[in-house]
């Protein structure tokens, strides 16, 4: 299981799920009964969240501003602005507001399309599927929909469909001794991390370990350790945190090397991520 958030997302959690009525949620799901999407726009307080919940539509998380940590037992992902995640119905999620966020939210019908995808995953929002989410917060639920409107929910799952995954996902494995040490780099991510330490604490010999680790996760564990360090970081260069100061919050001794690694991973300098 991962790791829990209820250190973020404070009391207020109940205050959320009172809401949700008032933000739209259960007019949303009776609109799925007339069409196959209804998209749903809240703004959302940093440090807010949703506790862990489920519901049988599918839905797309989309941050038109701010940054989002959304978690299921399979991991977590990270969503900046421009992002948005996919998490397919049933699928047991708990979201954390890292920063002030525009959320819209596009929930599907369970029978819309057979392609859709099978797993969660975070997608670029194209131009397109921006201007038509935005413009779909505007079709109410109705016993018929013009053509136009149909259109534009058609469209909108066309452009899930055909959307490519980023890489913004921290695998968790389900080993319980892996699990809380990598729940303890999540929580403080300047916390030394070798593989012989972990292997340690873990009772495995290094190789063992290794091993192990690599099956559970799809990833070895000093590119699982960069690459969680590096998406931990998006939250606070999305707030305006300095480079120096997040680097070395998340473990790196210069503000080069932090900036060499995160541009390995996401293929950009973090000055330039969120431009």
């Amino acid at each position: 299981m991962v790791e829990s958030c209820e250190p973020i997302i404070s009391r207020r959690n109940a205050m959320h799920r009172r809401e949700m009525d008032s933000f739209g949620f259960v007019e949303s799901q009776k609109a799925l009964e007339l069409a196959p999407v209804a998209v749903l726009a809240t703004d959302q307080p940093a440090r807010s969240g949703f506790p862990a919940h489920t519901h049988s539509s599918a839905q797309l998380i989309y941050a038109i501003s701010g940054v989002m940590i959304v978690r299921s037992e399979a991991g977590s992902w990270i969503v900046p602005t421009g992002r948005a995640v996919w998490v397919p119905g049933g699928v047991r999620h708990e979201i954390e507001i890292a920063s002030d966020v525009q959320m819209r939210t596009v929930y599907v019908a369970a029978d819309a399309r057979d392609n859709l995808p099978g797993s969660c995953r975070v997608i670029l929002v194209s131009g397109l599927l921006r201007e038509l989410i935005v413009t779909a917060v505007g079709i109410r639920p109705a016993g018929t929909y013009s053509d136009r409107e149909w259109r534009v929910l058609e469209l909108i799952l066309d452009e899930i469909c055909m959307a490519e995954p980023l890489l913004l996902h921290v695998p968790m494995p389900r080993h319980p001794a892996f699990v809380e040490l990598c729940a303890e780099l999540i929580a403080q991510p300047s916390l030394e991390a070798t593989l012989h330490g972990w292997a340690q604490r873990a009772e495995m010999n290094p190789r063992t370990f290794a091993r192990a680790f690599q099956r559970e996760t799809g990833m070895t564990h000093g590119s699982w350790c960069r690459h969680t360090r590096v998406l931990l970081s998006l939250p606070q260069l999305a707030t305006g945190a300095s480079v120096l100061e997040v680097a070395l919050e998340h473990g790196y001794e210069s503000p080069s090397a932090f900036t060499a690694m995160f541009r390995r991973v996401l293929g950009v300098a973090p000055s330039e991520y969120f431009k």
